[in-house]
């Protein structure tokens, strides 16, 4: 039997203080955007690295306030979180030149939503050949880049791309 080892994930096993409450609630009201993985804090919507990436580049853009789907939003936050999509999606254009995207939003438990009644949008870059014998027969992601790597390449990027 072949055994990849992969030290840096035992900080997800052994630092898995389940909190109690919605980590989209929760997070913004840390004060350490850096640790918590925040990229922006817009007016009515923040943008965040998932912590648990299918991709490197993971992002995920949710509202601040706790609602479970999208069309009971205010129409300011449902333009403001859509801009903030398009915004991801074009920053990591320019940082990771995916070949695609997966953007999408699993609203309700029965659509996979782990976070039900807080809506959020995931953008997923996505690579031709992304997909191999790992994830498909060993049903196990391999990440190229730590998590501190790629909020500090996402964050200074989105900062160059706030001030043109």
């Amino acid at each position: 039997m072949e055994h990849l080892f992969s030290p840096w994930r035992m900080k997800y096993m052994m630092d898995n203080d389940s909190e109690s409450g919605c980590i989209f609630c929760e997070l913004p009201k840390k004060d350490n955007d850096r640790e918590n993985l925040i990229i922006y804090r817009g007016e009515n919507v923040y943008v965040l690295l998932n912590r648990f990436p299918y991709n490197s580049g993971h992002v995920m853009v949710a509202p601040f306030e706790h609602l479970h789907t999208v069309e009971i939003l205010e129409p300011e936050t449902r333009i403001e979180l859509m801009e903030l999509v398009s915004k991801t999606v074009s920053v990591l254009k320019v940082i990771y030149e995916p070949d695609g995207f997966n953007i999408g939003a699993n609203i309700g438990a029965a659509a996979g939503a782990g976070y039900a009644g807080h809506v959020h949008f995931h953008i997923v870059p996505r690579w031709v050949g992304d997909s191999n014998f790992m994830s498909t027969v060993g049903n196990t992601r391999v990440l190229p880049e730590d998590l501190s790597k790629t909020w500090e390449r996402v964050h200074t990027a989105w900062d160059d791309r706030s001030s043109k």
